[in-house]
């Protein structure tokens, strides 16, 4: 037998992980959280006469022409890019002004700092149905009623987004920002070459956030927004809603159209979430 032979590791075995009694609580929990997106599924596949029937049933067949139906019948494919515009824009706009708030309140001492900061909380706890019309008034001033900057421009910032990043830059060992500035750098500097890089994850949760969040939107685009080209695909699918009858079919068809970006995105950015929880007790 050669040296490497016997220097070789040996294979691992499979364990078997017991499964823990938390399961058992999670699980009906993940059932519940299921049941909706499972039951769209079926009635987007389903026929008109399907989804009228109670009690309600498993569909007799696959109905895909829904899906193309709906394609067909709503410019879905207009809608989903103007859902992208704003979206991604909103995704940059926070990630670059929220880094910038969240590091001046985070490291720059200035007068007022403190209660700048409270008042930026404060807004958390406001319903957005209360500041709705206010918004309404300065969008309409600022010439942006029904366009995409409407939807863009009061969402390029948010309270969540410079709380989030502000308690995490509080963790940041600030020996690392002494040694940037012996090296002459600029606050700026610092900013972009030595704490965004460690932020990595949440700046990624921050982005999966606030794309679910603005992706999602329908009663702001509802009031912001009324000829067709500039509506969201939010917006767009009530189209497949009358005022006495409901195309459930398409209806269906088209949100799952719609959720499938939102899906991809979460599967993709799922183990940033798990990073930046890690993380968060870290210092």
């Amino acid at each position: 037998m050669s040296m490497s032979t016997m220097n070789a590791p040996a294979p691992r075995r499979f364990r078997f992980r017991r499964p823990s009694p938390l399961h058992l609580v999670l699980l009906p929990i993940a059932l519940v959280m299921v049941a909706p997106l499972l039951w769209m599924v079926l009635l987007s596949i389903s026929t008109e006469a399907e989804t009228r029937r109670f009690p309600p049933g498993l569909p007799s067949g696959i109905e895909w022409h829904n899906y193309t139906d709906a394609l067909r019948d709503a410019p879905l494919g207009h809608w989903l890019g103007n859902s992208a515009i704003v979206s991604v824009s909103c995704v940059i706009g926070n990630l670059v002004f929220c880094s910038l708030a969240g590091y001046a309140f985070a490291r720059i001492r200035f007068l007022g700092g403190k209660a700048l900061f409270v008042a930026v909380l404060a807004t958390l706890m406001v319903p957005f149905q209360i500041v709705m019309l206010p918004t309404l008034i300065m969008v309409r001033a600022a010439g942006l009623t029904d366009t995409l900057g409407a939807l863009i421009v009061p969402n390029l910032a948010t309270a969540f987004g410079i709380f989030l990043l502000r308690q995490f830059f509080m963790t940041v060992p600030q020996e690392l920002e002494e040694a940037a500035r012996i090296d002459g750098a600029s606050r700026l500097r610092i900013l972009f070459q030595v704490m965004l890089p460690l932020m990595r994850p949440t700046l990624a949760t921050l982005a999966v956030l606030t794309f679910l969040q603005t992706w999602n939107d329908f009663l702001w685009p509802l009031i912001a927004v009324q000829s067709p080209e500039h509506m969201t695909v939010q917006l767009g699918l009530q189209t497949f809603q009358g005022a006495h009858t409901t195309n459930w079919p398409r209806l269906m068809a088209g949100t799952v159209i719609s959720q499938l970006p939102v899906f991809v995105l979460f599967f993709v950015a799922q183990r940033f979430f798990v990073r930046s929880v890690a993380t968060a007790g870290l210092k």
